[in-house]
């Protein structure tokens, strides 16, 4: 019985280590991100829907501008303020959707993809380095964690 005890501690100890790392990444990012504002001279929400483009380009995904209204829980008349905000800076184009002509889509200009990888590429270089350490199996488990704990932090 004593065994379970020491080990049930120690798990706790672990999960718990665990969530602080978490915690503590996140914070890294948010400090990166500030930066990244500041350099691109942008504020939040501008960044995070640029990210989410650039994100959703890597997965040959179409965004549409609720998408983005949808991702950054902002209403459609902020979205729109937005839209206007980034295709003036020359970051987007809307332009008619492949499949439905009716329809409008939200894509990253080369100037935005290259501005953001010029902030974003040392960044993601030193995370690169920091991946050859572990192997194979131990990077397929942080991409399980990392997409489980995205899911966690997203439900309700």
């Amino acid at each position: 019985m004593h065994d379970d005890t020491a080990q049930d501690s120690e798990r706790l100890a672990l999960v718990l280590r665990a969530l602080e790392s978490v915690q503590t990444f996140s914070d890294a990012m948010d400090r990166m991100y500030a930066g990244m504002r500041g350099d691109m001279d942008m504020n939040t929400t501008d960044l995070a829907a640029i990210r989410m483009l650039v994100i959703r380009e890597r997965h040959g995904e179409v965004v549409k501008p609720h998408d983005i209204a949808r991702h950054l829980a902002i209403s459609t008349a902020s979205t729109t303020k937005l839209l206007d905000r980034l295709s003036a800076g020359g970051y987007l184009r809307r332009e008619a959707h492949p499949d439905d002509r009716r329809s409008r889509i939200v894509v990253l200009t080369d100037a935005a993809r290259a501005e953001f990888f010029r902030h974003f590429g040392a960044r993601l270089g030193a995370m690169r380095e920091v991946m050859t350490a572990f192997d194979d199996a131990e990077l397929r488990t942080v991409v399980r964690f990392l997409a489980d704990m995205e899911v966690a932090m997203l439900e309700p």
